[in-house]
Parts: structure tokens; C-alpha cells; sequence
């Protein structure tokens, strides 16, 4: 008997129709002898609509008072998907994060896993009951409920699998598996039957909407097998394997855009040691992720400092940065949103001379500037202007010869 657990994200579980459509796959799984934990995300929508409410009221809620809001989204559909499953003779009940418990820290909206007790799973297992559970969210050691980010249930769902040592932990999602690009970008975009964990993480991380990456990064710490299906009746999928069960003559594996990116520029910093961590704690203890940075040589000693974060956090950000300029004699900050990173992914830019070559010259022979470049042993990123963001996808994605037969997919990986 194996242990296996599935989510099923927004677009899945979308309606009544949708949830009834898994409740009986999962209940045929069932019936075959397995020991199944169900991980629902929201309804396709809902979070989204619970955030404009609070909006519409205060223009800054409280971090906490958010998580408390949108993670009865995943409550909603954990209760209704238990009782569809109930209701055709599969006994289920479902459980919210802070009834299992998964234990977080205290950073609201971001929060990070620090244990998760398995004790009422394996109860239910051995009452023959399927446990539904509310993804996306869990409770601090202070007792208060938090939320994972967006796309948390992905990691909920992993973390499960990792602490009841299951046989496979499956996606579920609108999409039937990893492609080498966007199809919707890229219409010749070629399905993948395998990619490696460390792969997957940059594409998660870059911008790919398949898999949260925390969620990959779960996975190949306790080497979770990993495979995202379509839930809506393909029969292909993705399995997330080990680098050395790559059998790929492909030196890139995927092409990705990534939006949600703003730049902040520091004008005439400084130029002596400490500057930089005086810019970038505050950013830190705000829990604001910092990607790329950039400091350009100094003169008469002075420098200009960029990095780049989340669009969604460029205010906060701005806020803190602008404190610290005025502290250390910056006259000038600069934010800019209408920029975009593409990214090129696989195992072989580490042993393949000139993949950054022919990428550069992919973007300059469509007269698209490079504005900044990050460089790790598994990928390539520019950030360029926003308005030639899909140009770019599409003139990397031809470079690399990564075109297969044209795709008909539903929704956007």
C-alpha cells in the first residue's frame, strides 16, 4: 500500500463541477488501496477577491489580519471537497494547518516551515478516512495563523510528503507538466518527460507559475518524488528527478519571464566598506527578497548601487531604502517597474563553453538591450524593458533549438 499525496490547485478545484470531478478520481485512487492525503489550494480567484475586500477597506492591512483573511479560501474548498467526498461513500475530514498542527515562524504572508506533526494523518489512515487539508497555511508558535506565500499549497503539499516518507507527492494543476517555454509564448514550446530538481528551482524561482519553489526546494532536500499532472484528463506529465537521471542532450532546458520584477537604484553611495549591508539589512529584516545587484566602479569615491526585488514589495522597499540613503548622504533613489527578467535554465550551462554568448547574442541580434546580468551554474538572467520581454523568450527559446511540435495547453505555465 503506498502513501500518496496529491494537491490540486485553484483552477482544479475552480467550481462545485470541478471539485465533485476530483472527489471521485480521488475516491477511484482510494479504492485501489492507497493511503491518500488531499492538499486543496483556494478556489481559482478567491484569494484574489478576499484581497481586493481588504483593500477596499484600509489601503495597508495588517500582515496579520491578511493571512487570517485569505487563508479561509483554503479552509472553503478543504470542507467542501470532504464533504463531495463523503457524500459518494469516501469517507474523508478535512483539517485546517493549525489542526495537523505545521508549525511556522512568525513572518506573516512569507512564513517558513519548522515542523509539521504527522499524528492525526496517520490517525485517519487508520480509520480508512481521507484527510483533506487546507494548504497554504499553518500557525506560529505565538498561536496565530500565517501563510506560506502565494502558491504555498505546492509546499504544504511536499512538506506532507516529506514528513510521512510517501511514495510520490503529485501536482495537480491547469497544465499537464513542464515545457521549455510558456506555450502561450511560445506555441512550439517542447512538453518535458523529466527535468532535475536543481533545474525546476531556477524555473520556479524565475518566473515559471507550474511549481511555488520552496516547494521544489523541499522536494530535493528530502528527495520527495515529484511529478505534476493536468487534472483535467492528459496523460502526460512531468517527473522532477535527481540531475544524474537526466538523460538530456539539451544544454538549455527551459526559457523563462519573469514579471513581477522592479529595480531600485541608489545614486553616488559611498564607496567604503559597510555600505552595502547598511542598504540591505533593512531590507532583510522586512523579510524583502533581493535578487540581482549591481555596483558600478567608483568615482572620485562615489558609486551608484542597483539591485532588483518582487515588484510587489518595490514600495515597502522604496520606503526603507530611502530612509538608509538619507542616513549615509545618497541624494537621489530611483524605482523603475517596466522591466522583466528572462532567464535561460539547464544543467549544461556548467559544462558548455559560450551559452551566455550565443544567449547575448540571441537579444542583440533583436536590438534588445541588457541591463543588468546574474549568472549561476544552472542559469543565465537580463533584465530588459518590459515591452520586449516575449520578443526575448522567444528569440532564446530559437537560439537553443528548443521549438517542438506546437502545443495545445490550458492555462499558463
Amino acid at each position: 500500500m503506498a502513501i500518496i499525496v496529491q494537491k490540486y490547485g485553484g483552477t482544479s478545484v475552480a467550481s462545485l463541477d470541478h471539485i465533485r470531478r476530483v472527489a471521485e478520481s480521488v475516491a477511484a485512487r482510494k479504492r485501489n488501496g492507497h493511503d491518500l492525503v488531499v492538499v486543496v489550494s483556494a478556489m481559482s480567484g478567491q484569494t484574489d477577491q478576499l484581497l481586493e475586500m481588504a483593500a477596499k477597506i484600509s489601503a495597508e492591512p495588517s500582515d496579520r489580519e491578511q493571512d487570517a483573511l485569505v487563508s479561509t479560501g483554503e479552509q472553503v474548498c478543504a470542507a467542501l471537497m470532504a464533504i463531495t467526498l463523503n457524500s459518494i461513500g469516501c469517507p474523508a475530514s478535512s483539517l485546517m494547518g493549525l489542526q495537523l498542527p505545521l508549525i511556522t515562524n512568525s513572518v506573516h504572508t512569507k512564513a517558513r516551515i519548522l515542523d509539521l506533526h504527522t499524528g492525526k494523518l496517520k490517525q485517519l489512515f487508520s480509520e480508512g478516512i481521507v484527510p483533506v487539508v487546507a494548504g497554504f497555511q499553518g500557525i506560529s508558535e505565538e498561536g496565530n495563523i500565517t501563510t506560506l506565500g502565494r502558491g504555498g499549497s505546492d509546499t504544504t503539499a511536499v512538506a506532507i510528503a516529506a514528513a510521512l516518507g510517501a511514495d510520490c507527492c503529485e501536482i495537480y494543476t491547469d497544465v499537464d507538466g513542464i515545457y521549455t517555454a510558456d506555450p502561450n509564448i511560445c506555441p512550439k514550446a517542447r512538453h518535458l518527460e523529466k527535468i532535475s530538481y536543481s533545474e525546476m528551482l531556477e524555473l520556479a524561482s524565475l518566473g515559471a507559475k507550474v511549481l511555488h519553489s520552496r516547494s521544489v526546494e523541499l522536494a530535493q532536500k528530502y528527495a520527495v518524488p515529484l511529478v505534476v499532472k493536468s487534472s483535467f484528463g492528459s496523460d502526460k506529465q512531468t517527473w522532477i528527478v535527481n540531475e544524474e537521471d537526466i538523460m538530456e542532450d539539451s544544454v538549455i532546458q527551459g526559457v523563462t519571464l519573469e514579471r513581477n520584477v522592479s529595480k531600485i537604484s541608489l545614486i553616488r553611495v559611498p564607496d567604503r566598506p559597510g555600505i552595502a549591508h547598511r542598504i540591505l539589512s533593512p531590507l532583510a529584516d522586512a523579510a524583502i527578497n533581493v535578487d540581482m545587484i549591481i555596483q558600478n566602479a567608483s568615482i572620485d569615491g562615489f558609486a551608484d548601487f542597483t539591485f532588483t526585488i518582487a515588484k510587489t514589495d518595490r514600495e515597502k522597499a522604496t520606503q526603507l531604502v530611502e530612509k538608509v540613503a538619507a542616513e549615509i548622504g545618497a541624494p537621489k533613489v530611483l524605482a523603475a517597474n517596466n522591466i522583466v527578467k528572462v532567464s535561460a535554465v539547464g544543467i549544461g550551462i556548467k559544462t558548455n563553453p559560450g551559452v551566455a554568448a550565443k544567449m547575448f547574442k540571441s537579444l542583440s541580434t533583436e536590438n534588445i538591450n541588457i541591463e543588468m546580468i546574474s549568472t549561476s551554474e544552472y542559469r543565465i538572467s537580463c533584465v530588459i524593458e518590459e515591452k520586449y520581454g516575449e520578443l526575448a523568450v522567444r528569440a532564446i527559446h530559437q537560439a537553443f533549438e528548443l521549438e517542438g511540435s506546437p502545443q495545445a495547453v490550458e492555462g499558463e505555465q
